[in-house]
């Protein structure tokens, strides 16, 4: 007998035009990623961009994915290229939310959608098919037909060329959000960490709002809770709250602020 599907929580959220909060384990680590599950996160961000395992460590990611399945918790995994072979080998590890960094044109992100899935705009898609986890091995019953309502593939706008381009790389067919990185966004517009300087302020406000009028979800960093919160009422559907070293510098160092030295 078959495994049932197995269904994408995060992606049924974004359908139903609601926000879905979650964190970045940046110390990859299966403990953590369970846990902020059973904390009652939506997702758990594993950023192989900047840090951690390669992303064709299939083996690493498997580890981190059985733990989100454990805890009921979606892993959403961002990758360093949109390489399509690339999206292909973390889709097969069991990835079902992922999105690419530097993307700049339609192109690049209509190629990602089409790896991504098994038939794309009325054709053929380019997803590969196997036996390999995403399928449990082959047990899952009608997984070419079912797999692609459970894939969610999201892009990172973090570029000048990016922002310039957002209604056409929003108008691709099957992007499922666009995540708004602010702070390689400064670097690339000559502001280096200067979230508040009008250009980076003017590229952030252009995607957001593209991305309302496209009807496209869009995703960003939580810069504490009461940005956390004017971001949901102002459309953002995918809200990063910190990170796993963040959270342990400020509880860490509150201990120590409130240590009393005996005299």
């Amino acid at each position: 007998m078959g495994e049932t599907v197995r269904t994408n929580e995060l992606r049924r959220k974004l359908d139903a035009d609601e926000v879905a909060l979650g964190a970045l384990d940046n110390t990859y680590s299966p403990t953590l990623v369970e846990f902020y599950g059973e904390l009652g996160l939506d997702f758990v961000w594993l950023d192989l961009e900047h840090a951690g395992p390669s992303p064709w460590d299939a083996t690493r990611l498997e580890h981190l994915l059985r733990a989100a399945d454990a805890s009921d918790v979606e892993a959403l995994v961002r990758l360093p290229t949109p390489d399509p072979a690339l999206v292909r080998k973390a889709l097969d590890a069991g990835v079902r939310s992922l999105f690419v960094s530097r993307v700049e044109t339609a192109e690049e992100v209509r190629r990602v959608a089409r790896a991504a899935r098994f038939e794309y705009e009325g054709g053929p898609g380019e997803r590969g098919l196997a036996s390999p986890r995403a399928s449990r091995w082959g047990t899952t019953d009608d997984y070419a037909a079912t797999e692609d309502e459970e894939t969610l593939v999201g892009v990172t706008i973090e570029t000048p060329t990016a922002v310039e381009n957002i209604d056409e790389i929003l108008d691709v067919s099957d992007l499922g959000f666009a995540f708004v990185g602010p702070l390689d966004l400064s670097v690339s517009l000559g502001h280096p960490g200067e979230l508040n300087h009008p250009d980076v302020e003017e590229a952030v406000e252009t995607v957001r709002t593209a991305c309302l009028d496209a009807g496209v979800p869009v995703g960003g960093l939580g810069f504490g809770m009461d940005d956390v919160n004017e971001k949901a009422e102002s459309g953002y559907q995918i809200l990063n709250l910190g990170s796993t070293t963040g959270a342990v510098k400020q509880v860490v160092t509150s201990w120590l602020d409130e240590y009393q030295s005996p005299q």
